[in-house]
């Protein structure tokens, strides 16, 4: 098969799974309100809060950046701010659901567990070697209103907020990424021959290579997972993939910048000990259950099936929500009439 056909089988398999972990997402986002986070995060050392809190959170790698940062401010201790920067990116609703649909249950259910952990590990690193100092106080607007009370959204007014949420800004925020990791999966399935990453692909040095791999790309949990399905396709183990999911979104260069002004240098290290080694711990031991526990991970790439009317539909709805987003960012003058 070609690259466009590949690419088109990989759309086709990820739209049905993707649309509904959009959805789920801009819900979650009207019902998870910030200003509940800070509550929960905003004093003490919370880390393993931090992570299940971050965990299923539609943020990705750089919409997480300011919603740490307003927690530290808030009083949150630097060490469950790094919690809570591992956890979020790492996984969310709507990569879990991508990784779903391409790589099966088994890593569906090992990315999110994986990535809490890592967050946990971080955050305890963190708290061991860091200073612990008061935070930047966090900027507030006044009000201006005269007192006046803010009427609360009705619940129909925070479910089309959620919808606007999940399908525009979270879409507009990743598609870019997505498609490019859609593309280099197909590249990589079209290209690269079966089996031909299984000499090196498992094991450390596998998985080192994933790592040297994963920090300097700046990728989103949801654009990471076709290209690490293309990976396992090329034939890399299903500990190596893991690792790449895990350490790619989590170690953007924005990401360290942001931890090393805002937490210090001893925290960028004991950050970098922390995602690195724990996506390592992970994985290992995911080979290591997949081989000894005879789980099956099951690799979905749409050849041989036969789509039905919804994963058609789904990927006509993706398509057209692509489009509008490209659509946006046209200047005026070329910008159709009907888009905002």
């Amino acid at each position: 098969m070609n690259l466009f056909e590949n690419f088109m089988l990989l759309f086709l398999e990820s739209a049905p799974w993707l649309l509904l972990g959009l959805f789920i997402a801009g819900q979650i986002k009207q019902l998870v309100p910030e200003n509940w986070i800070k509550q929960q995060l905003g004093k003490g050392r919370q880390i393993w809060k931090a992570a299940f809190i971050g965990a299923p959170l539609p943020l990705c790698s750089c919409g997480v950046i300011p919603t740490a940062m307003a927690l530290r401010r808030a009083g949150a201790s630097k060490a469950s701010t790094a919690s809570f920067l591992v956890a979020t990116p790492e996984t969310g609703v709507d990569s879990v659901s991508v990784t779903y649909a391409l790589m099966g249950p088994v890593m569906a259910i090992a990315r999110p567990v994986s990535a809490i952990f890592s967050a946990v590990m971080t955050g305890s690193l963190v708290h061991q070697v860091a200073t612990e100092d008061s935070p930047s106080p966090e900027q507030s607007g006044h009000c201006c209103c005269g007192g006046a009370k803010k009427i609360p959204p009705t619940i129909w007014q925070k479910f089309v907020a959620g919808l606007q949420y999940g399908f525009g800004r979270l879409l507009g925020d990743f598609v870019g990424w997505l498609l490019i990791g859609l593309f280099v999966a197909a590249a990589i399935h079209t290209f690269i021959p079966q089996d031909w990453l299984a000499r090196f692909g498992s094991g450390p040095i596998g998985m080192g290579l994933m790592v040297i791999v994963a920090i300097p790309m700046y990728v989103c949990a949801t654009a990471s997972t076709p290209i690490a399905a293309g990976l396992m396709l090329a034939g890399i183990s299903p500990g190596a993939a893991l690792v790449f999911m895990l350490a790619g979104p989590a170690t953007n260069i924005a990401t360290m910048a942001v931890v090393k002004n805002e937490l210090g240098m001893r925290s960028l290290i004991a950050y970098l000990v922390g995602v690195i080694g724990s996506a390592l711990l992970m994985g290992t031991l995911l080979d290591y259950l997949v081989r000894n526990w005879q789980l099956t991970v099951h690799m979905s790439t749409g050849q041989h099936q036969h789509f039905g009317w919804l994963a058609y539909l789904s990927g006509i709805v993706l398509a057209g929500m692509i489009a509008l987003q490209y659509a946006k960012r046209l200047p005026a003058s070329y910008r159709p009439a009907w888009v905002k």
